[in-house]
């Protein structure tokens, strides 16, 4: 395979992981492969990436931030 028959793999500075449960439920939330908090909402998110001088511009681009399990939306367990 060449390398423009390759995939483009993106490595976003934060990662959203899926939700754990718990009262309420909470992702776990990853910023340069570290793992540094809980959130809760999409502020969260936003308040701990500002807090790694991150400035999130659009919550959709997988080249700033890939949700795992579900997107900005998803904040309760799916069963």
């Amino acid at each position: 395979m060449t390398e423009s028959g390759s995939l483009y793999v993106t490595h976003p500075r934060i990662m959203v992981l899926g939700v754990q449960p718990g009262t309420p439920p909470f992702r776990i939330v990853e910023i340069d492969g570290e793992v540094i908090g809980e959130a809760r909402a999409i502020t969260d998110v936003l308040l701990a990436a500002a807090a790694f001088g991150i400035t999130v511009h659009d919550l959709d681009d997988p080249d700033t931030v890939r949700w795992v399990g579900g997107d900005k939306f998803t904040w309760t367990v799916r069963r």
